[in-house]
Parts: C-alpha cells; sequence; structure tokens
C-alpha cells in the first residue's frame, strides 16, 4: 500500500500559514527496512520503577539513540510494532505499558491523572540511563509526553505528537463508526454502555476499535488484528482492566477541562524541545481541527497532516512518520530544526 503526505504548508481545510516554523517537514530519504506486517511484536517484560511494574517491549536498535514510545487511551506497547520497525537501524526502541494498560497492574492508589502517568513514564525514562530520549506519543500518550517534556526536559531529545489528546470539547459522535465507544467512559451513562460492550466477542470489540482509530478499517492487516483480538481477550480476565480505562477516560476530562496553567494549551508553550505533530485528516477521535493550534502552541513544533489516515498513524502509515521522525532527528544533528 503506498503512502504519501499533503503539503505541510497548508491547513487542513487549504488555507495558507504564515509561519515558517510549520511551513516545511523535511522527509528523510534514509533506507528503510522493508514493511513486514507479519513481523511479531517485540518481546515484552516487566521493569519496576518505584512502586509499579511495568511492562515493556524493547525494539533493538543499531544506533546510539534510544526512542521512547507511548501509546494512547486503551492501547499498549504493541502499538509501536511497526513503526519501532522502521527506525530501528537509527535508534533502539521502548514501549512501554502505561499503568493500568497492556499487562502493567497499575499500582494501589495510583489516580490514572495524566500528571501520575507523566511521573511515571519519567521515572522510567530517567531509569533508562539512557541520556535525553526521542519520545513519541500517541492521543492520551501525546499529552503525557507533553507533560513530561515541560516537567523534565532534561531527559527529552525530541518529541513526537501523533494525534495527541489536546482539548477538544466539541466531539462529533455521529463521525464514530459505534456512538457507544464516544460515551462507554462516562460516569452515569457509561455503565449501561459497558455492559452493552461487553457483550461484544474479543474479535468484535477489535474490530469496533480499529473502525475508529482507522480511516481505511480494510486496510488493517489481518495479522495486527488477531493479535489485537488476543490482546483483548486477556486483558478482560484481568480485573483492573477496565477500571484503569474508565479512570483514565475521567483523568483526561479532567485536563481537557482544567483552566489557566494547568491546561495542556498553556503548557505546551513551555516545551522548548524540537516537536513534530502528525495527525491524519480522517481523524475521528481528535478532531484534526486541533493540529494548526498544537503545532504553533509548541516554540519549536511543525506540522505534518497526512490524508487517508486516520486516529493512529504510526499504524496506518508507518513509513511516512519514520520519513517525517527520521526528518526531524536528521534536522536536529544538523542544527537546522
Amino acid at each position: 500500500m503506498s503512502e504519501s503526505v499533503i503539503d505541510s504548508a497548508q491547513t487542513p481545510q487549504g488555507t495558507a500559514r504564515t509561519r515558517p516554523a510549520l511551513t516545511h517537514v523535511p522527509m528523510s530519504t534514509a533506507p528503510l527496512p522493508a514493511l513486514d506486517h507479519q513481523t511479531e511484536p517485540w518481546t515484552g517484560g516487566y521493569e519496576q520503577v518505584g512502586q509499579a511494574s511495568l511492562h515493556v517491549r524493547r525494539t533493538p536498535g543499531e544506533g546510539s539513540e534510544t526512542a521512547v514510545y507511548v501509546h494512547g487511551l486503551g492501547g499498549s506497547s504493541t502499538n509501536w510494532t511497526d513503526l519501532a520497525a522502521q527506525l530501528a537501524p537509527t535508534a533502539a526502541g521502548v514501549a512501554v505499558d502505561l499503568p493500568g494498560f497492556g499487562f502493567s497492574e497499575p499500582a494501589k492508589g495510583f489516580d490514572f491523572s495524566l500528571a501520575a502517568h507523566a511521573e511515571t513514564l519519567g521515572d522510567f525514562v530517567q531509569g533508562l540511563d539512557a541520556g535525553p530520549v526521542h519520545l513519541v506519543g500517541n492521543s492520551m500518550g501525546g499529552a503525557v509526553a507533553l507533560l513530561l517534556a515541560a516537567r523534565r526536559p532534561e531527559l527529552v531529545r525530541t518529541m513526537t505528537l501523533i494525534s495527541p489528546a489536546m482539548p477538544d470539547l466539541r466531539p462529533d459522535p455521529r463521525r464514530l463508526s459505534d456512538p457507544r465507544m464516544a460515551l462507554a467512559y462516562l460516569p452515569l451513562l457509561g455503565k449501561r454502555v459497558r455492559r452493552q460492550l461487553a457483550r461484544l466477542t474479543p474479535r468484535e470489540r477489535a474490530e469496533q476499535v480499529i473502525k475508529l482509530c482507522f480511516a481505511d478499517p480494510s486496510a488493517f492487516p489481518q495479522r495486527r488484528l488477531d493479535e489485537l483480538a488476543e490482546e483483548h481477550s486477556a486483558r478482560a480476565e484481568l480485573a483492573w482492566a477496565t477500571p484503569a480505562l474508565a479512570h483514565s477516560t475521567l483523568g483526561i476530562f479532567r485536563a481537557w477541562f482544567a483552566r489557566g496553567k494547568a491546561s495542556l494549551w498553556s503548557v505546551a508553550p513551555t516545551v522548548d524541545v524540537p516537536a513534530l505533530v502528525v495527525w491524519g485528516t480522517e481523524d475521528k477521535v481528535i478532531s484534526v481541527r486541533r493540529a494548526v493550534r498544537t503545532a504553533r502552541s509548541l516554540p519549536r513544533g511543525r506540522l505534518l497532516v497526512l490524508p487517508r489516515t486516520g486516529h493512529v498513524a504510526q499504524m496506518e502509515r508507518p513509513v511516512s512518520v519514520a520519513r517525517a521522525v527520521l526528518g526531524m532527528w536528521e534536522s536536529v544533528d544538523a542544527n537546522r530544526w
């Protein structure tokens, strides 16, 4: 399947922008590994971070750099298999399951706020002893990465945000493949909706996720769908999984309603690391209408908008995302970002 990008000098609506920093995202021409959707998720293991035991998948890398991958709400470290493989010739990859997701059981008393996730992630990154890392976050993981870069900039060399969960208080359930997905983790309404969704098989739930997150669900590799269904089945046996998802959802909503210095829109201008923002034009979860403001809010931010792409560009367009990420890394090394 071919991959393409639109001219990042245009907004998603096609209106020219004036800020020079947003007008060009260099795409690396370095050779990349062949994209192989049959590649199995990288082997996982448990690593202790304070009171938390985090499940982590490591991708061997040929270079001296380290990339840390942070998944979104309801996601896990398996969301990064293909992108990590593309970037492996340049950087070792470390994909972490945040507390309550994947196979990371949350520590007792963990409050599931974005700030708590960022604190745990920061302690984890510091413990890597790898120097400043390339931080790559999707959706909720993008917001967590933003908070980490703001609070502990010495840990971050570059930051890539893929459809980050920036405040967007105008959801449009009509765009969702299943409108219940927008309501499942809300107070009061959510309990009944969750019971309805619980009647779905793990594979049906996996299919709903892909319909929500991909612009073209039919393009999702069968192998990856099988893996996602297997993960859903395994998590169904974990008593802490559903409450963790609900509490993290509420944590995002609380962050979206925060005002003043606590707002993510106030945090972004304080993050002075090279930053790449990637968004899909067909994102049904966090609208692309937030893309320009997000990139402009970052002092060293640039924007890449991908056509025919949904909420998880790293899974749907891993080659294009890899070339953009590598382009940033190369530009930073050459002091051109």
